[in-house]
């Protein structure tokens, strides 16, 4: 039985590195945060319920019948098979588990954790607590990860030391992008004109964190480099102004204030402020200037800001008072094309960018670029050759098969709009526009009332729309079905839907792939 056992415990110590990996993936994807993972765990309930499951039924059939050791020898069995049947997702996943050495510290420690745990020697004794010992990996997972919290600020605080010398020692205009939205967009679309005219180094991805920042600057950063271009994201007040000292910057934009992560601010004044945490810090600097666009002064404290600093601001938009005013703006199948006015002269602005919201990126983009004294002719040109946006409306035509608009990366309801618009200008006089969402995340108490508008606006461009996960967004199908003029389908999974997508759309069809859902308070996982 002794030695039963041993193997048994074996074979979970080997189940429970897959399993953890899978939670890990999760924890990773909100900055290793373990109470918002807690709180994914019970709002998703994702904890185990299948093996679990089979754990019950050998206690049952064979323990408290006697047959103990054969029990224990079949728990090995299914440790074993459950371990090779989960998911790897530093192989498959969407946004991969990328296992940093911070990430393998935790790994190993929670490892650790769920084999010496006293709940898993015990189960020598009890098999019933085989149950007790898989329920608990993802909380021990977080025991791991507090515990290693003092060693990890000591790591990262020399991470963060190395950096800043580093960006003292080369000293580049630093410029900083953040936003509800738009800023990744910009960030490229910026980092493109810049790094065809000047040595820039741009943030790859949607990196926003300091540790994240810290590893371009330190491994990234060249003698020569006289632009670095960063993208800063906010996960509440004081956020924005925590990277503002970390990398102090010349030049800041902010490209808009939206409900997207309503939830982690609480209201739109919250959000406000928290954005504009950038330009106080950017105005700290007598060289320092501010590139705005026009719909941040609609809030109180922006529009008092604006005022007591207009000769120091860039306003971008379609209004009167924005310095690069956008006069018209076309969507083509070719890309976008804009004409701004700028400094008493007209510009007209090509990239082979799709989504109409790309106009205000593209004239913010200008706006950045002429703001650090590159000449506006050549930014019209570096614009032209600008690539496209990985998963943000990302368009990838096929001959002979459906088009796809990969806009998976985003969750904000502009976009969203956006992103129907161009499913409908491309599938027009081709075939049918056929839309793939679970809708978009973090709208807080606006989350009814905004899928409700998207479902108008998806009955209005659509010809199919399959619903991922519906029970979450009613709202948004209600809309559907009142218009009462498209086709609809409900899946559980983007697989299932996927799976749809390959038995029913031909050559001549646009697929709109809008949010996948990335974000951990949508994921699920099914074990």
């Amino acid at each position: 039985m002794e030695l039963v056992g041993l193997l048994a415990i074996a074979a979970f110590g080997y189940f429970s590195y897959r399993r953890l990996l899978s939670y890990l993936h999760i924890l990773q994807q909100d900055d290793y945060n373990n109470k918002r993972f807690i709180s994914w765990l019970i709002s998703s309930k994702s904890f185990d319920k299948y093996l679990s499951l089979v754990l019950v039924l050998l206690a049952v059939v064979f323990y408290t019948a006697g047959f103990k050791t054969e029990a224990t020898a079949a728990a090995a069995i299914v440790f074993l098979g459950f371990a090779f049947i989960q998911n790897d997702p530093t192989k498959k996943a969407k946004k991969k588990l990328v296992l940093t050495q911070r990430a393998k510290r935790i790994l190993y420690t929670g490892l650790a954790l769920t084999t010496v745990s006293p709940v898993t020697w015990l189960t020598l004794h009890s098999f019933w607590l085989w149950v007790v010992a898989v329920q608990l990996i993802p909380l021990l997972l977080c025991v791991g990860n507090w515990l290693l919290r003092p060693y990890e600020a000591k790591i990262q605080q020399g991470f963060r030391q190395q950096a800043v010398d580093r960006l003292n020692q080369v000293s580049p205009t630093v410029v900083a992008v953040t936003g509800s939205y738009g800023k990744t967009s910009v960030k490229h679309m910026m980092g493109h004109v810049l790094g065809l005219n000047a040595k820039a180094v741009v943030t790859p991805g949607s990196v926003n964190t300091d540790m994240g920042v810290a590893r371009i600057l330190r491994e990234d950063l060249r003698d020569d480099t006289e632009f670095f271009v960063t993208e800063m994201g906010a996960y509440g007040v004081g956020s924005i102004a925590r990277l503002c000292r970390f990398t102090p910057p010349h030049i800041g934009i902010i490209t808009a204030i939206g409900p997207a992560h309503l939830e982690r601010f609480g209201s739109l004044e919250n959000t406000a402020k928290a954005k504009f945490e950038l330009a106080a810090a950017v105005l700290e600097k007598p060289e320092g200037r501010m590139i705005l666009h026009e719909n941040v002064m609609q809030y109180g404290n922006a529009f008092d800001f604006i005022a007591e600093n207009s000769d120091r601001l860039v306003i971008v938009g379609e209004g009167p008072a924005s310095h690069v005013r956008i006069d018209s703006r076309l969507q083509t199948k070719e890309g976008m094309e804009i004409q701004v006015a700028w400094s008493g002269a007209t510009y007209s602005l090509r990239a082979p960018l799709y989504g109409f919201h790309h106009g205000d990126n593209m004239a913010t983009a200008f706006a950045v670029a002429v703001t650090c004294g590159i000449d506006p002719d050549k930014v019209v040109t570096a614009l032209r050759s600008a690539p496209q946006i990985k998963h943000r409306l990302e368009v990838k035509k096929q001959p002979g098969s459906a088009t796809y608009i990969d806009d998976a990366f985003n969750s904000n309801p502009k976009g969203f709009v956006a992103a129907l618009e161009l499913m409908a200008l491309l599938a027009e006089g081709e075939g049918r526009a056929v839309l793939v969402t679970p809708g978009v995340v973090e709208l807080g108490d606006e989350h009814d009332i905004v899928h409700a508008e998207l479902g108008h606006e998806a009955a209005k461009n659509a010809d199919v729309v399959l619903v991922v996960n519906p029970s979450r967004i009613p709202s948004f199908r209600q809309a559907i079905d009142a218009v009462g003029e498209t086709e609809v389908h409900e899946f559980e999974t983007f697989a299932e839907a996927s799976d749809w997508l390959v038995a029913n759309t031909i050559g001549g069809d646009v697929v709109l792939l809008e949010n996948d859902l990335p974000d951990l308070f949508n994921d699920t996982l099914n074990i």
